[in-house]
């Protein structure tokens, strides 16, 4: 009976030395392969990145009185309105596809601009459509008869490139990260992680709450976020909320989408039409959709918000300055919108980057590197709209967020802060299994001793 328990707990005990030495071998490799080089400043570029930078380029260079605006065509490449052949033919000569159109982006723009100087209609908002070239003016359910007929008349007075639409629902921001954010003016959603370099901030949407609103990130009131330091709407719809500690902490660069899964994000930059694109919010989830429109402009019932992105994702109450990105690029934050994740709808975003520049910040980015090698891709959008634009966009490279669904056991063990502990594990480790081997050689020599013994007398 005695030998037997030896003889187990010597099993244990290499089996215990053998599973130390092989997780302290995991903690050292992998911490040493997340390891992020001393500098990692490039940001990785995709295709509808390259694909839309081309086509802004090329509207650039040949000016606003020749083209009216770019897009990415159904093959994935970049394609610019020109006005003439001549302009036509530079673009050929880029690489990217030219379309020829009646209507210049001044032309867009002085009739973007009559729309705005009219009298003001609430549930009423129009963008810029460069695949028809045309200025798309919607009218929600809860426009009169008589205002609809009024503005018809302005769109009339402009010409015939001003196109009029009812829709359904209306159009009211989406009070009511991605991860919620609560205070006693309603829910909102966190946008994207930033900071001035002395302390942290969330971007979300202005209409969330005025300058000096606290926000908790619990029901309870008791997990105090920040508060609103700064409030841009209407004109705009951006706020800052500063963290009350200051900082934003680990995974500052990640934006949730669910179920313990976030998106790494890279860097901001600004949507091309055509683009696939994603967005996150406390009440919906992960959806997708494509951008409609640019320089776009809302009347909500609280005011005019000018110069956002239109798109067919869908949203719901809660889901205000929420994120919107692909391929983990910040686009936009949640600004408001109709219909919902049932039927569908139309979505509206402030432009991340306009938000950056006027606040003089800077978004917190996850390690580019570490973004653009050996990550999994996030898991899919679940859109009511199965909306896909060219080529196989994703949300980006998928991480665990922190404080979500606590920290998995493999990012802990994994580390880079674990090289030491990992190294010491290893030592030990196979400090107990030299130990179980010359424990175990010594009782048999002395085994066989006693038996030589007793045989030979």
């Amino acid at each position: 009976m005695r030998h037997a328990r030896r003889r187990v707990v010597r099993r244990v005990t290499r089996l215990a030395a053998v599973g130390g030495l092989l997780l302290g071998g995991v903690m050292v490799t992998r911490a040493v392969a997340s390891e992020p080089p001393a500098t990692t400043t490039a940001v990785p570029h995709t295709y509808s990145t390259k694909a839309g930078q081309t086509g802004t380029d090329l509207v650039a260079r040949l000016g606003s009185s020749r083209t009216a605006g770019t897009w990415i065509g159904a093959d994935g490449k970049p394609v610019v309105a020109v006005t003439d052949e001549q302009a036509a033919a530079e673009v050929r000569e880029a690489g990217a596809r030219p379309k020829v159109v009646g209507h210049s982006m001044d032309e867009l723009k002085s009739a973007a601009k009559t729309l705005r100087s009219a009298p003001r209609v609430a549930g009423t908002a129009w963008s810029m459509d460069y695949r028809t070239n045309e200025v798309v003016v919607q009218g929600d359910s809860t426009v009169s008869a008589s205002d609809w007929a009024a503005m018809t008349k302005v769109a009339q007075g402009i010409g015939g490139f001003v196109r009029m639409e009812r829709t359904k629902g209306s159009f009211t921001p989406r009070l009511n990260g991605a991860q919620p954010i609560l205070s006693t003016g309603g829910r909102c959603s966190a946008g994207f992680n930033v900071t001035n370099g002395q302390s942290d901030f969330i971007l979300t949407a202005g209409h969330c709450g005025p300058t000096g609103s606290t926000w908790f990130a619990d029901t309870g009131g008791t997990n105090q976020l920040g508060k609103t330091v700064t409030q841009s709407f209407p004109g705009n719809d951006f706020s800052l909320v500063q963290y009350a500690n200051g900082k934003a902490g680990d995974g500052a660069g990640v934006v949730f989408i669910g179920n313990g899964k976030g998106v790494q994000i890279t860097g901001a930059g600004d949507p091309s039409i055509g683009q696939r694109v994603f967005r996150s919010g406390s009440t919906s989830g992960l959806r997708d959709g494509q951008v409609t429109g640019v320089n776009s402009t809302v009347n909500y019932p609280e005011g005019t918000v000018t110069g956002l992105i239109e798109t067919n994702v869908c949203a719901e109450p809660g889901d205000s300055g929420g994120p919107m990105f692909s391929e983990g690029i910040a686009l936009g934050i949640t600004s408001g919108g109709s219909g919902d994740c049932t039927q569908g709808g139309t979505t509206f975003f402030q432009p991340v980057t306009k938000a950056l520049t006027a606040l003089g910040m800077q978004l917190i980015v996850s390690n580019p590197t570490a973004a653009a090698g050996g990550a999994s891709p996030a898991p899919s959008a679940t859109s009511a709209q199965g909306s896909i634009a060219p080529g196989a966009a994703s949300p980006g490279s998928s991480a665990a967020v922190q404080g979500a669904q606590g920290t998995p056991l493999l990012s802990r063990i994994t580390d880079t802060r674990n090289v030491g502990p990992g190294l010491l594990v290893l030592g030990g480790s196979l400090i107990a299994l030299v130990a179980t081997r010359y424990i175990r050689s010594e009782q048999d020599r002395r085994a066989y001793q006693r038996y030589y013994g007793a045989t030979w007398g």
